[in-house]
């Protein structure tokens, strides 16, 4: 049983009996009354529009805690609001990535990726808002809070630099020539490497949280983030003006003179005014969503703009159907499988990952205890920031084992919780409910497949952008800057813009061409970490955090009563905060100081 539901003052075998029956009757009674069902709560705010002449509520709705009552109903639509939400972030990383900017994997199999991507989302997720105590330890794996994972975008960008270099030795296949054949044994490359380096997430979570705070503080998983998003912007642009692969190419192929290729419906070279004007109706439809929408159509927003975009797409011809008839009624996991290996070259930059993904999770876990209206220190926090690391790591053995890339959490949930005002976690469960049946349905991920890569592009653009600004939210709510974190920020982005601009720089700087293939794997490997602007960002803040000392005038200087920082540069700060509280305008008092079972 999580701490968070376990009643006071009652033996452990008590707990158990009287919370089974608690929940028996809490179960009849929400299926078999009005108020279990439908509650009093106003249904009419999630769908009233914000539009100019329309009068605004006057007081908000309730609030639903972690662990509060909350109708049936209620739950089923706030989890079918927070999949929703996922659903665009979820799939993305399984299009780009077996689409023909990747592997370029049959569209079948591509169709399974994006069913598996939601079905193995729903089921891990489920681990993150469960929250389980590891017996007879203080560690538990999950967060206990709405806790959605979904695929990790970090991966696109080393994957896709792996990939283009599997083609380029030899180890995926192309064609007489030059043309990319679909490589599946590459994909499982990926996977499996990732099963290997999930590892390091692991052990990375056993660390006492005060100190695992102090490696990844807002100082560096601020820019980190940001450069994810910044790298992952250029894939969403292209294919917004037609598709990212080959027809991409300043002189393209004669089979990809037009985009995705000259045998798809309505095919137009790239970068032509209709592609841009059908990308451009998604990105217009989620601005107008937000001026106008209700609070349902603000959070899902890019969802909509995603169905605006199909709808005028189909009426133009844009769309070829033949995937979706051919694909299956359901589909499940294993269904299609991939021989697991591990790429010697991948394993540096893999590393660097799911050290990215350590900064994601504490960043997205603290993010949604603040939205949640939970502690954002103290014990409990610090055993929320350690389980979701835990099972994080494991979700990515887990998702690898699964056929899926690694997976982590999500932010895109905490502005559901923001907007609908509810956290509970009963809305959470109906979530990884709705994402299991839309992976299980495999006619609906057909349909996702067969969009244009322009309306994906417009779709992706902004959603990537979203991480982007997610990473500056961080750094500007958590760092102060005074000159020695400039110094920081500025050397760390240096060098990861530099690598996010000019992705081949690092391409001659080794001359080796001999038959070690082991001593050419590590080079190629560490080509490919020089090469991911975000990882080098993260490395470069890492270390001149943990080397570089306050300096005296810095040290005193005034913070913002609101800003959160933890780290290196405001450890004195934060501690002198513990060690007072104010009792009026002129009294200052000790305040106890509560010890962590992590220390």
């Amino acid at each position: 049983m999580d701490e968070d539901q376990a009643p006071a003052q009652i033996l452990p075998e008590q707990r158990h009996r009287r919370s089974f029956g608690e929940r028996l009757t809490g179960i009849k009674r929400a299926f078999t009354t009005r108020q279990g069902l439908l509650g009093d709560y106003d249904y009419a705010f999630l769908f009233r529009p914000n539009l100019p002449f329309m009068k605004k509520p006057d007081q908000a709705s309730p609030f639903f805690g972690l662990n509060d009552r909350m109708p049936v109903f209620l739950a089923l639509l706030l989890g079918f609001q927070h999949a929703l939400a996922m659903l665009a972030g979820i799939i993305t990383p399984p299009i780009i990535l077996s689409g023909s900017g990747g592997v370029n994997l049959a569209p079948e199999q591509t169709q399974y990726l994006v069913s598996t991507a939601l079905i193995v989302s729903g089921i891990l997720s489920m681990i993150q808002i469960k929250r389980f105590h590891i017996y007879k330890t203080p560690y538990y794996i999950g967060t206990g809070l709405i806790s959605v994972v979904g695929i990790s975008f970090s991966i696109i960008p080393v994957a896709s630099g792996a990939i283009s270099q599997m083609y380029a030795n030899g180890y995926c296949p192309s064609a007489a020539d030059g043309t990319p054949l679909p490589c599946p044994d590459g994909y499982g490359a990926i996977i499996g490497t990732a099963s290997v380096c999930a590892f390091l997430e692991i052990l990375l979570s056993f660390l006492p949280p005060k100190v695992m705070l102090r490696i990844f503080p807002p100082i560096v998983t601020g820019p980190t983030v940001m450069l994810i998003g910044i790298a992952l912007i250029k894939s969403g642009f292209q294919n917004w003006f037609g598709g990212s692969g080959l027809c991409s190419a300043a002189d393209p192929l004669p089979f990809f003179a037009s985009c995705p290729d000259i045998t798809a419906p309505h095919a137009l070279p790239w970068g032509s005014p209709e592609y841009l004007g059908l990308g451009f109706s998604v990105f217009v439809t989620i601005i107008l969503c937000e001026r106008f929408g209700s609070p349902i159509m603000k959070s899902t927003s890019v969802v909509i703009g995603l169905l605006v975009g199909c709808i005028i797409g189909a009426a133009c011809g844009y769309f070829d159907r033949s995937g979706i008839d051919a694909a299956p009624a359901a589909s499940f996991i294993w269904v299609r499988t991939f021989k697991l290996s591990v790429y010697g070259p991948l394993v540096l930059p893999m590393l660097a990952v799911f050290f990215i993904t350590t900064c994601e999770a504490i960043g997205d876990v603290t993010a949604t205890c603040d939205v949640s209206r939970l502690e954002v220190e103290g014990r409990r926090y610090e055993s929320r920031i350690q389980g979701g690391v835990l099972a994080d790591g494991l979700n990515g053995i887990l998702a690898a084992l699964m056929t899926i890339t690694p997976v982590t959490t999500f932010a895109q949930n905490n502005g559901v919780i923001a907007l609908t005002r509810c956290a509970n976690r009963k809305a959470g469960y109906c979530c990884c409910l709705f994402l299991i049946i839309m992976g299980v349905f495999s006619k609906f991920a057909a349909a996702l497949v067969a969009i244009p890569s322009s309306i994906i592009g417009g779709m992706t653009t902004f959603l990537f952008c979203s991480v982007a600004v997610s990473g500056i939210a961080i750094i500007t709510r958590g760092v102060h800057f005074n000159r020695r974190n400039r110094f920081i920020l500025t050397a760390g982005l240096a060098l990861g813009y530099g690598a996010t601009l000019v992705p081949n720089y690092f391409d001659n700087v080794f001359s080796y061409s001999g038959d070690n293939k082991a001593l050419q794997g590590f080079l190629d490997a560490i080509v490919l970490v020089m090469e991911t602007g975000f990882a080098v960002t993260a490395m470069v803040c890492i270390f001149l955090n943990l080397v570089l000392e306050d300096e005296i005038e810095d040290t005193y200087d005034a913070r913002p009563a609101t800003a959160t920082v933890v780290g290196k540069d405001s450890e004195h700060d934060i501690e002198r905060e513990q060690s007072t509280s104010t009792r009026g305008d002129d009294e200052i008092q000790p305040a106890p100081k509560e010890k962590s079972r992590f220390d």
